[in-house]
């Protein structure tokens, strides 16, 4: 099952949905639908407010009880939809839209954003090749700013304050159920599914903030994670280690790859990363595959430019499509100082 967050083209509203084949079900409206015809007539909106909530966030804190809801809700919808009708609410509204006639948001925005890096070795065997003066150890780690999540559609803004506009395609894992200190063997149980992930990065400010022992701005200004196109719950992805990756700009590969060339499982980076409390919602990247433009031989011949259109797509997951923009002119100069 995939869990997405979708625009209701009637309502302009963003709420939680399924993705099922070229159709979005309204998860709310669509139990609320189900409970209605098992002749639950009074408080079905309220009940279904209580179990399968608008917003995909507050699906994953519901637990397995929102997770048993939307399976009820796609089993519901899938024989509807396979004979060519639609979805409806008790109230007459429409709980089901072709994925053509909706926009897909960022599947969700975390409560925390845990960016790992050096889990896939190429990655830091690239960089020793093209010279860069920082190692890339396993389980680098640092927060990404949440506010600067951006979903299917969105433009990535390119800054004035950068010319070193980098992309970094990665897996995000996100998190289902409230966990710290766990092992991998039970880290697993922890996970809800995973989502596509991309790093955007100001590499020139990366560099500086690095030689300070820092990474912040370089990472996270506006529009810097791209996450989408929806969450892939486990169901959808038997193994994680066996998902091919690929990130596009203008239709030309930049960074092939797959989730097998991992030196570590997803089990060991949220059971290593549960050394806080981590709860439902919250995202955990894999770390970038190698083909950034920094690394390249001619690195300013990749480096993401305006009007760029750039996909990231991961192997039964899905595909996100963005455009960079240029940024305004810059007021104010970042609080970045090169060390002394």
């Amino acid at each position: 099952m995939k869990l997405v967050t979708y625009r209701n083209p009637l309502t302009m509203e963003d709420r939680s949905g399924i993705l099922y084949g070229d159709y979005v079900v309204d998860l709310n409206s669509a139990y609320a639908a189900l409970l209605y015809r098992e002749g639950i007539t009074e408080g079905a909106y309220r009940i279904a407010d209580g179990l399968a909530p608008t917003s995909t966030l507050e699906v994953l804190r519901g637990g397995r009880r929102s997770l048993a809801a939307a399976r009820e809700v796609l089993d519901f919808a899938a024989p509807i939809l396979s004979e060519g009708r639609s979805v409806e609410g008790p109230r007459g509204e429409r709980a089901s839209f072709k994925v053509s006639e909706v926009r897909l948001r960022a599947p969700l925005r975390p409560g925390k954003i845990v960016h790992t890096a050096g889990n896939f070795r190429e990655h830091a065997r690239e960089a020793q090749k093209a010279g860069w003066e920082f190692p890339i150890p396993q389980w680098i780690s640092f927060l990404k700013n949440p506010d600067a999540v951006i979903g299917p559609g969105d433009q990535v803004i390119y800054p004035s304050y950068t010319k070193e506009l980098d992309y970094e395609l990665e897996m995000g894992i996100v998190i289902g159920k409230k966990c710290k200190e766990v092992t991998p063997e039970e880290a697993d149980e922890c996970i809800a599914g995973y989502t596509v992930f991309n790093d955007i990065t100001a590499r020139d400010i990366q560099r500086i903030e690095m030689k300070n022992g820092l990474l912040n701005l370089g990472k996270n200004m506006d529009t810097f994670a791209i996450l989408g196109p929806c969450i892939a719950l486990k169901d959808e992805v038997p193994d994680p280690h066996k998902l091919r990756m690929e990130f596009r700009v203008n239709g030309e590969p930049r960074q092939q790859s797959g989730t097998w060339n991992l030196s570590v499982t997803v089990q060991e980076i949220v059971s290593r990363y549960s050394v806080f409390t981590l709860y439902p919602g919250d995202v955990i990247s894999t770390g970038t595959v190698s083909g950034v433009a920094a690394f390249r031989e001619d690195p300013f011949k990749y480096y993401l430019k305006p009007g760029d259109v750039i996909e990231s797509e991961i192997e039964r997951i899905g595909v996100v499509r963005n455009e960079v923009v240029a940024g305004p002119p810059g007021r104010i100069k970042p609080p970045v100082s090169e060390s002394k």
